[in-house]
């Protein structure tokens, strides 16, 4: 979010201090992500340690503090550990959201530079590390499992008759309607093509393997010694490998849409086949959800201050020459399976 959360900064600093025994110098509000529930915080600490703090609205389970425990036990390094809280638990609530620490790591993420050769070979190397994890009952039992829910699908097709209507509104609110009016066909197409291909999905027998479920530039985190994290485990879930791989080429910000980049990925992931109803079926349904809540957010509510702006922008690039629209049309196009070795 580009606007702090309504969270006020000395309550935090005091979360920090007892719940952590962090006590803090100098906090920052930092304007990144997208995610309309989360504001993100660095704090400097009296021992001069820095810490990455992350405030989501609500309360949730700890299923990413597992995760990302299960990955480090699994000899996964480029996953930045959760700090615990001084009782040992992996968040902290307070008031209406819960608070998330660990350590903070100066760099750059894959929105704003791009990966080098070897870092794309060691994201595909690690990424298939990662879907070769025998994951526990006891963590399968708390984790999301792919039901190709038509959840979105149908909050879209709610969205029309306000986009049929006269356009009414703040100035975001009056645009975004001009602009999905005009690309009313693609919208329609995507929601439409999203269904028949989860039905298509849904009769295949797919092996589940854990995935990240957002594995978009924005979550691949490269340090000043060129490591690269993968950061982001807040919404892990059970689904075939193509739920992680359709971000590989997917153009999630008009980026990672380029075909060495997917050739140095699948030299580090190694032999495997892809399944391209699966791949369409991602591509289609993420922009199926990203139209769903900009949607939602934009026309059905006046709030997010600034943030308004930064979404309308992210709605409208996905329609972008070799933007995601366009990438996930042509990958519908590609009917045979693809096996890369």
């Amino acid at each position: 979010m580009l606007e702090k959360s309504s969270l006020a900064e000395q309550r935090l600093r005091d979360c920090l201090k007892i719940n952590y025994d962090i006590e803090v110098t100098t906090l920052t509000f930092l304007p990144l992500g997208a995610d309309m529930h989360a504001s993100v915080y660095k704090a400097q600490a009296h021992n001069q340690s820095s810490y990455f703090i992350k405030l989501k609205h609500g309360h949730h389970h700890d299923i990413s503090a597992r995760i990302i425990t299960l990955l480090h036990n699994e000899g996964i390094q480029l996953i930045i550990p959760i700090v615990k809280t001084i009782h040992g638990q992996s968040t902290q609530c307070i008031d209406d959201f819960s608070l998330t620490v660990s350590p903070f790591i100066d760099g750059h993420d894959g929105f704003s530079r791009d990966l080098t050769n070897d870092q794309w070979y060691t994201l595909g190397k690690v990424m298939r590390q990662i879907h070769e994890i025998n994951v526990p009952v006891a963590i399968q039992e708390k984790i999301r499992r792919e039901s190709y829910s038509s959840k979105w699908r149908q909050a879209v097709r709610q969205l029309y008759p306000l986009i049929e209507s006269e356009p009414s509104g703040d100035i975001i609110a009056v645009n975004l309607l001009t602009f999905m009016k005009k690309h009313m066909t693609s919208i329609h197409r995507l929601v439409d093509r999203a269904e028949q291909l989860a039905q298509m999905a849904q009769s295949q027998s797919s092996h589940f393997v854990l995935c990240h479920s957002d594995l978009h530039g924005g979550n691949v985190l490269v340090d000043k010694n060129d490591t690269i994290y993968i950061v982001d485990w807040d919404d892990p879930i059970l689904a075939p490998k193509e739920r992680d791989l359709m971000f590989i080429g997917g153009g999630v910000a008009n980026l990672w849409n380029k075909p060495h980049e997917k050739e140095l990925f699948y030299k580090g992931y190694g032999k495997t086949e892809v399944n391209m109803t699966l791949l369409a079926y991602y591509r289609h349904e993420r922009i199926v959800e990203d139209i769903a809540i900009y949607g939602q957010q934009l026309l059905q509510t006046t709030t997010g201050g600034q943030d308004r702006i930064n979404w309308y922008e992210q709605f409208t690039a996905q329609f972008d020459p070799q933007g995601v629209v366009e990438i996930a049309f042509n990958t519908d196009e590609t009917f045979d399976n693809i096996m890369f070795v």
